[in-house]
């Protein structure tokens, strides 16, 4: 089964199930055994091995413990209870009350996330879950549902860091550039010249980006998004109150301390931001090897190590203003359990996802896929478009940017310099951009999970919300790698991507009012 058609049904099932059952663990469950069952031939026992072995490399790989996936859990478990002191301390309240002064507008508030994503822009794990902190005292003041704020944070965590050379996607993907440019003999381009030239080639980042500004300022509100914004302007309901058990929300949990200050919020927030920052920078620093300079740093950065460290000192933060307050205060234990648990249904989805990226990775779905269009007879003026849907398609089952860069960018690279070397950089920019589409899809993508922890919001419904924004950026930038092809001319195919992000906004934005 592997690397053929039939690669392809643990994904298909998973998402179809996803949409039609909105129970993401069940769906994500039903992926992973039929997955296994595909690997092993239908053969029960071999698949159950196969399931407990891919649960089992989460965490032991190699008869040694995966450190990575351990800090990356450990940190959603710190930051449950960062939020817990944030909102026991009453801070979360004051810095509300604060903000409430300063932006007195719904709209403020829903521009203010998108901002805060492009200036956070480091690392998209660290972007998603710092500006939901950050963001989330003030849109939920201003009646701003949590799909709309997980919608912002995605839609600017990605799309920000893949077109940014200093942060630790666009250090990841100079490094890969290297090597493609080495193996193929291209010698017009240096990977960090060649990254900056892609920016403007990056259509699909792009079309997202100006389209949550579009989205935040004129208020447009497509598909089930409406639904939600309603809800939440007419009953100040910002989660569907059916749902229960979402990641990263306290509810009413805690009543806030009556003593509660801005700085009960500022503070640990700052030491998460420092702390992070600054192990990241020591990290690469440490790992890099000859000349060390920014880019070195973050190709070589310890994100999830970092994760941990700034949160661990974020919770020490929170624990000692906490102590620090006067009594009544609330049970320091309690504040300790009550942000694990909120955590856990987040940690539940990671996982499964972790797996069934596992099974997946096994049945070669990704190879499959990359092996179509290497075999395929594509002509050089349409390879930025087909690179562009493969690499989508590619996100959207395996769940991974990372892993669509690592396999499609020297298939791209390789196709682009044996039909037509000047679509190399288009070609090479279109797999990006598929990439993060998909990522913005799937509801297996770990930066997915992660906007809607962050935003304190129900997964599938952040999913289905978002899934229209997406695919009116993907259309956008299909046409503009259409025209691209045809004409080679990047800033009118640029031009041709906004203008249909602009214009459909417009259509749309005036339907409401009607």
């Amino acid at each position: 089964m592997e690397g053929t058609i039939f690669s392809i049904i643990p994904a298909i099932l998973m998402l179809v199930l996803v949409l039609l059952t909105r129970k993401v663990l069940i769906s994500l469950g039903a992926g992973i055994i039929v997955g296994a069952l595909l690997i092993h031939n239908f053969s029960v026992w071999d698949a159950i091995k196969e399931v407990w072995n891919v649960f089992y490399t989460i965490f032991i790989t190699e008869g040694a413990l995966n450190t990575g996936n351990i800090l990356l859990i450990s940190f959603l478990l710190l930051l449950g209870i960062m939020t817990a002191f944030l909102q026991a301390s009453g801070g979360s309240r004051a810095f509300g009350d604060w903000m409430m002064k300063r932006i007195r507008t719904r709209r403020g508030a829903q521009l203010m996330t998108p901002v805060l994503g492009i200036i956070i822009f480091i690392d998209d794990y660290f972007n998603a879950l710092a500006v939901g902190q950050i963001a989330r005292p003030i849109t939920d003041r201003h009646r701003v549902s949590r799909a709309k704020l997980a919608y912002f944070i995605d839609s600017t965590s990605a799309p920000i860091t893949v077109v940014s050379p200093i942060s630790s996607w666009g250090a990841y993907i100079i490094g890969i550039l290297g090597g493609l440019f080495a193996a193929n003999e291209v010698t017009d381009y240096q990977p960090l010249s060649a990254f900056l030239q892609m920016v403007p080639l990056n259509l699909y980042a792009l079309a997202a980006l100006l389209l949550v500004f579009i989205t935040a300022y004129f208020n447009l509100d497509i598909g089930a998004m409406r639904r939600h914004e309603q809800r939440a302007v007419e009953k100040g309901h910002l989660l569907n109150p059916e749902q229960d058990n979402v990641p990263g929300d306290l509810g009413d949990t805690f009543a806030p301390h009556n003593d509660g200050r801005v700085h009960h919020l500022l503070t640990p927030i700052a030491v998460l931001v420092g702390v992070t920052v600054a192990s990241m920078i020591i990290t690469g620093a440490q790992a890099s090897e000859g000349e060390v300079d920014i880019l070195s740093i973050f190709a070589n950065t310890d994100v999830n190590l970092s994760l941990f460290l700034g949160g661990a000192a974020a919770v020490l933060a929170g624990l000692v203003l906490h102590f620090l307050q006067k009594a009544p205060r609330a049970n320091t234990w309690k504040v300790l359990l009550e942000g694990i648990k909120t955590m856990l249904p987040a940690i539940y989805i990671l996982i499964l996802a972790w797996m069934i990226g596992d099974i997946i990775g096994t049945l070669e779905t990704g190879e499959y896929l990359a092996q179509i269009v290497s075999d395929a007879n594509i002509g050089g003026s349409m390879l930025p478009f087909i690179f562009f849907l493969i690499a989508g398609l590619m996100a959207l089952g395996t769940g991974t940017s990372w892993g669509t860069f690592g396999i499609m960018l020297p298939i791209a690279a390789e196709v682009a310099v044996l039909t037509d070397v000047n679509m190399l950089l288009p070609s090479l920019a279109a797999v990006l951009a598929g990439a993060v589409f998909g990522d913005h899809c799937t509801p297996i993508s770990d930066t997915t999970i992660l906007s809607s922890t962050g935003a304190g919001s129900n997964h599938i419904d952040h999913v289905i919300t978002q899934l229209p924004y997406a695919s009116i950026s993907a259309g956008a930038a299909g046409a503009g790698y259409l025209l691209l092809g045809l004409t080679s001319q990047v800033w009118l195919a640029l031009l041709l991507t906004l203008g249909i992000i602009i214009l459909t906004s417009l259509i749309l934005h005036t339907a409401k009012k009607q």
